[in-house]
């Protein structure tokens, strides 16, 4: 990786906005189809999902996991274990150690090995005349991809700018733990941050004005729900936000049916908003959504026809695995003159709470919406072995398909393992598999995937009525 703050002399193919995971595919798949590639970051490498989303918030998660498992040990007869935090600034470091050790291996020892890659330290935004600048001076490069990321969002709620909130970043920062929290969203983000404060010793309160995990399956978010109010995290359903204000030492969330809600430390995770602004988007002829995202069409390009985009940016699909990906394919067709289409229809996606909540293509409310006639399977945990054996059957398994076809069309799974069986029920639809054939699928006995045969074959049998491994 070469440090290049003075390009005047060099044109580049392509030139990426954004040292991020979109941006770093970008950048490696133009460079391996032969393009000269400046490679355009401010501040830190690695982008959300390295440095505050993914890496800190799944160490952190599964670091008071243990605590559960103490608790929770007695489920077992005859056993009794105990565990508690004795030094949450230990486990915040242990937690940051990480968190640079892969921003080293992943991102700032990467780029030496790509040649015709230049890094370049600067602010990029076009100028008044949709031409590309750093620092305000003029870069040449003959094509463009903006990936510049997104930022955890901030309600317009009264009063709230003016108090010391914590956000999806600066909460896995803290390195003593509040005594009571209030997490406003119960989308994957809060659910993730209010269990693991929860756990870790805090009083937390979840609070949302569509309950938990909205834009899941009702069945997977009604069971969530219940798991985390067991677990004693309060969840209030709110109708509006009416103000933030500072009560002593706590602060206080007003709400419009008068009732007041107030912890000693306030986390707002209530999404994330494209990293849009700031880059004169208008004047290069570049459009956006209602909510900042980049509009791209189907090959990632943007209304500017020399211009692409990917990841957060964009506004859909956060996820640091889609970014990645549609990047490669607006590289692709940026350096190479590719045709390559985003596709998105068997993208799994996953939410680390416990269980563990995934789902891959369509709910049943959006396949009958897309035009479907749907059969669903509806198979509780209960009758999965694996977890008759772990003691443990939270959780469920919802499948979706086509009448007549019997294609399947969407699964969604909420199970302490569930996030690793997801990926089969991906593969099943990208295969178009219909229920009958997944439920001939062989699978290991006393794995969670297992459950995902058994849901197929409940569309026409009664799994109670098979012996083990009969299917």
């Amino acid at each position: 990786m070469k440090d290049s703050n003075s390009p005047k002399n060099r044109r580049y193919d392509l030139a990426v906005i954004g040292a991020g995971s979109a941006g770093f595919s970008a950048a490696i798949t133009a460079a391996e189809a032969g393009a000269r590639v400046a490679l355009i970051g401010a501040g830190t490498l690695g982008g959300t999902c390295v440095n505050v989303g993914c890496v800190p918030s799944k160490a952190l998660i599964r670091a008071v996991e243990s605590l559960h498992h103490a608790r929770a040990a007695a489920r077992f007869d005859g056993i009794e274990a105990e565990a508690r935090v004795i030094d949450w600034a230990a486990t915040v470091a242990q937690k940051q150690a990480l968190v640079d050790e892969l921003r080293t291996a992943k991102y700032a020892d990467v780029l030496p090995r790509y040649e015709n890659v230049d890094y370049v330290e600067g602010r990029a935004t076009f100028d008044d005349e949709g031409k590309l600048t750093v620092d305000g001076n003029p870069f040449p490069a003959a094509k463009v991809i903006i990936a510049t990321g997104s930022r955890p969002h901030v309600p317009t709620i009264s009063g709230i700018k003016e108090l010391d909130t914590l956000d999806s970043t600066t909460a896995l920062e803290l390195t003593a733990l509040p005594a009571s929290m209030l997490v406003l969203g119960a989308g994957y983000i809060g659910v993730e941050l209010a269990q693991l404060f929860s756990r870790a010793g805090v009083s937390v309160t979840l609070v949302s004005r569509r309950g938990v995990l909205p834009e899941a399956e009702p069945e997977v978010s009604a069971a969530l729900e219940g798991y985390l109010a067991d677990e004693g995290i309060r969840l209030v359903r709110a109708r509006a936000y009416e103000r933030v204000s500072k009560r002593d030492a706590a602060t206080a969330l007003h709400l419009s049916d008068g009732q007041v809600l107030a912890a000693e430390r306030l986390v707002v995770a209530t999404g994330r908003v494209p990293n849009s602004d700031g880059l004169n988007l208008a004047a290069a002829g570049i459009a956006v959504d209602a909510r900042g995202g980049i509009k791209t069409g189907p090959q990632m390009r943007t209304t500017n026809p020399n211009v692409w985009a990917a990841g957060d940016v964009t506004g859909r699909d956060q996820f640091v695995y889609m970014a990645a990906y549609g990047a490669k394919i607006a590289a692709r067709n940026a350096v190479a003159g590719e045709m390559r289409s985003y596709d998105n229809t068997t993208m799994p996606w996953v939410v680390f709470s416990d269980p563990q909540v995934a789902g891959v293509g369509l709910g049943e409310a959006q396949a009958r919406t897309a035009g479907h006639e749907v059969l669903i399977s509806v198979l509780p945990l209960g009758a999965v072995p694996r977890a008759l054996a772990a003691q443990d059957t939270r959780g469920l398994i919802k499948l979706v398909a086509e009448v007549g076809s019997k294609r399947l069309l969407g699964a969604q799974i909420i199970a302490p393992e569930g996030a690793d069986s997801i990926q089969t029920a991906a593969m099943a639809l990208k295969a178009g598999l219909t229920y009958e054939e997944l439920g001939d699928t062989i699978m290991p006995y006393l794995t969670t995937v297992e459950g995902l045969k058994l849901a197929a074959q409940t569309f026409e049998k009664d799994v109670a009525a098979l012996s083990c491994c009969a299917g």
